[in-house]
């Protein structure tokens, strides 16, 4: 390691540590900076900033990585994964956090409280660019999104200030970096709600690959008439020949319903039935849970890996849709995709908040995401099978589910919200300092 003109603790290429606090969760990437802050507080937030703008360098942030996009050459990169503090406010109900935090750290705070945190499907994500890129969640048609419960954010402009933005202080900014994600500055801590959950029926029904048919239509006319408690997704696996794998599931093409249901198990149980008789089961795990358990939901893999994602936005799921899905995706398809996957949407996460912020989406009915290997011949599989749904497609995505798609960033926002977060970043980001991954170009801009 070694030190700037100006003190601050930076690694260089050629430190044996660049390469480790470069990489990020999706191995796609291979990070190059031209420099590293490791910082361990907002003080050192602010004056990379400063560097950066000083010497010409773009400013890339990052905890984990999950939210990495690009190799972020020319850049600056500030590594927040040292910003560890963290404290509960059981009478308010909320937790405030610094940019290092993963939500697997914030259920484990909460727990003693009765509380929980609206995190995503992997609590090994970092808070801060999860919550202010949307941030959705198995909870979100009960609760929205987690974006929706933020209190107050701590942020670095790119003229190097400090500004704690809320909605009684800057309420524009504070409405821009909810959903605008980086683009408006480096947040360097949050206050965010929690919620009155300690336990769930919740898990997972593994179905033979040959019961995709029956099990999507099922699930079409089932997710119809359930409760907001209930948020639920079903996705096509293609499993790895991976050993830790169950024997029934190793290398097979299966269909995976997930399911979380918050109140009494016995009507999460019974709102079940019908899905568990829908095809034939190969593992069946659902069951009441405590929220610290949340992650085995989904199963997400925990192991950084490279892979390509996009999604697209959709208004409703038509009979032809699922078989469409079916044709491209379904047990007889040769594709080079890990996962198609339809996560079901309304409830609290159709209705805007009480503070209104930038996240956008609230048409949508369900979220379609596809996932493959970090290959050309994967992303043209994945967009044939986006696009393959587009009558049924409201045009739009989430932020945090865009991949590399920037030139279709637009998709993520109405036209009114894009018009103003674009005006957001002309006052806060004039000289588009914060220019690496899901960049707003400034008002006046040619993009």
């Amino acid at each position: 390691m070694t030190l700037t003109a100006d003190g601050l603790p930076a690694l260089v290429r050629g430190d044996p540590a660049f390469a480790a606090e470069t990489l990020g969760y999706n191995r796609a990437w291979r990070p190059d900076p031209e420099l590293v802050v490791r910082a361990t507080g907002p003080a050192d937030v602010a004056a990379a900033v400063a560097f950066g703008a000083a010497r010409g360098l773009g400013v890339a942030v990052q905890s984990t990585g999950h939210g990495l996009v690009g190799d972020l050459g020319g850049s600056l990169l500030i590594s927040t994964r040292r910003m560890k503090g963290l404290a509960v406010d059981p009478r308010a109900r909320t937790v405030t956090v610094q940019a290092g935090v993963v939500w697997a750290e914030v259920i484990e705070a909460a727990r003693p409280y009765g509380l929980a945190p609206l995190n995503g499907s992997f609590p090994g994500a970092g808070v801060m660019g999860f919550t202010l890129g949307g941030g959705l969640g198995p909870m979100s048609r009960r609760y929205g999104y987690a974006a929706d419960h933020v209190r107050s954010v701590e942020l670095v402009t790119a003229d190097g200030t400090f500004h704690t933005v809320s909605p009684e202080r800057e309420p524009d900014l504070f409405w821009g970096v909810r959903g605008g994600k980086g683009n408006l500055g480096v947040a360097t801590a949050l206050t965010i709600g929690l919620v009155p959950v300690t336990r769930l029926y919740g898990g997972g029904i593994h179905f033979r690959g040959e019961s995709a048919p029956e099990v999507l239509h099922a699930y079409r006319e089932w997710i119809e008439d359930l409760p907001e408690e209930t948020t639920t997704s079903v996705a096509l696996l293609r499993m790895p020949e991976a050993p830790e794998l169950p024997e029934p599931l190793r290398g097979a093409f299966v269909v995976h319903l997930r399911i979380a249901h918050l109140g009494d198990p016995r009507l999460g149980e019974a709102l079940l039935a019908p899905m568990r008789r829908a095809g034939r089961v190969l593992i069946d795990d659902v069951r009441d849970m405590p929220y610290t358990e949340i992650a085995s939901i989904h199963n997400d893999p925990p192991d950084p890996q490279p892979f390509w994602e996009g999604s697209s936005l959709l208004a409703r799921l038509s009979a032809g849709s699922v078989e469409e899905l079916l044709r491209l995706a379904g047990p007889g398809a040769e594709l080079p995709l890990a996962m198609v996957e339809l996560r079901h949407l309304g409830g609290a996460a159709r209705r805007a908040p009480e503070v209104p912020n930038a996240v956008c989406g609230r048409d949508a009915e369900f979220c379609l995401l596809a996932v493959g290997d970090a290959t050309e011949e994967a992303a043209r599989a994945g967009a044939r099978v986006l696009d393959a749904l587009a009558a049924d497609s409201t045009g739009g995505t989430l932020l945090n589910f865009q991949g590399t798609a920037f030139d279709d960033l637009h998709r993520a926002y109405s036209a009114e919200t894009y018009s103003r977060l674009r005006e957001l970043k002309r006052i806060h980001d004039p000289g588009n300092l914060f220019r690496f991954g899901h960049v707003v170009p400034a008002a006046g801009e040619d993009r």
